[in-house]
């Protein structure tokens, strides 16, 4: 692999609250493509227009990065809910972000749900079927981040909606290749990380909980702004990508 997008969560705010470092600024300037929190699990329509305005500034791609409407568990909790009312949330906040954007002259590269919706749609072909179904009709170009062979990458693929499959560096993965899901995210070593993106990107594995490798395709790496330490982790990785010879670039 010598061509990866790094993509990152940003404006996951709220107010005058923030979450994780507060490093976004700074952080952005390591990615290629940024999910921009459209109001539900966080974000509010003034941080929205902030972090467009810094993304445009530095080169970066945007994408809508809808949620459950949960503010309190800041959407990394289940939801149960209609696949109707769960796309129109959806549709809601893509819309939002889209119009904030077209004022900057800003277009959105992607859409990338959050958290436990992220895993919901990963799973519930219902929803994800109704949610790729729309995109068609509305965005039909727009492209879609999920985790590869998850039914919504299925489904995407099936009715011509393009995909951007991600690998998380910062997260776990069972012999299933599904992320392990967590609330409470801890720190990590930022060398580990740097090590663990570089040899999936070079070698085209990732070690598991279960302690075997496993084989993975992506095309974009996906770390999160609000794990402990989140800018040294996204430096280091970036700086070993680099030393490497893999360049970084948003898939449009």
């Amino acid at each position: 692999m010598r061509v990866v997008d790094f993509n990152s969560d940003m404006g996951e705010g709220f107010g005058p609250w923030t979450i994780g470092d507060g490093v976004d600024d700074e952080l952005m300037s390591f990615i290629s493509s940024a999910n921009i929190a459209t109001g539900f699990h966080a974000g509010d329509p003034s941080t929205m227009r902030r972090t467009i305005e810094q993304a445009k500034r530095l080169g970066v791609a945007i994408g809508a990065h809808p949620g459950f409407r949960d503010l309190v568990g800041f959407g990394r909790r289940h939801m149960n809910a209609p696949a109707q009312e769960l796309v129109d949330d959806m549709l809601y906040q893509l819309g939002a972000l889209r119009e904030l954007a077209r004022v900057h002259g800003v277009p959105l590269q992607h859409i990338k749900p959050h958290g436990a919706l992220y895993m919901h749609l990963a799973r519930d072909e219902q929803a994800a079927r109704l949610l790729v179904e729309y995109l068609q009709r509305l965005e039909p170009e727009l492209l879609l981040y999920c985790m590869p062979d998850s039914v919504i990458w299925r489904v995407a693929k099936e009715l011509g909606q393009p995909v951007i499959r991600e690998f998380y560096a910062d997260r776990e993965y069972d012999l299933t290749g599904s992320i392990v899901f967590t609330r409470h995210v801890r720190g990590y070593d930022s060398g580990q990380v740097a090590a663990r993106v570089l040899r999936a990107c070079t070698e085209g594995v990732v070690r598991t909980v279960e302690g075997e490798d496993l084989e993975i395709e992506f095309d974009s790496i996906c770390l999160h702004s609000d794990t402990p330490g989140a800018l040294a982790l996204v430096e280091a990785t970036r700086n070993a990508l680099n030393s490497a010879g893999i360049k970084v670039r948003s898939p449009r």
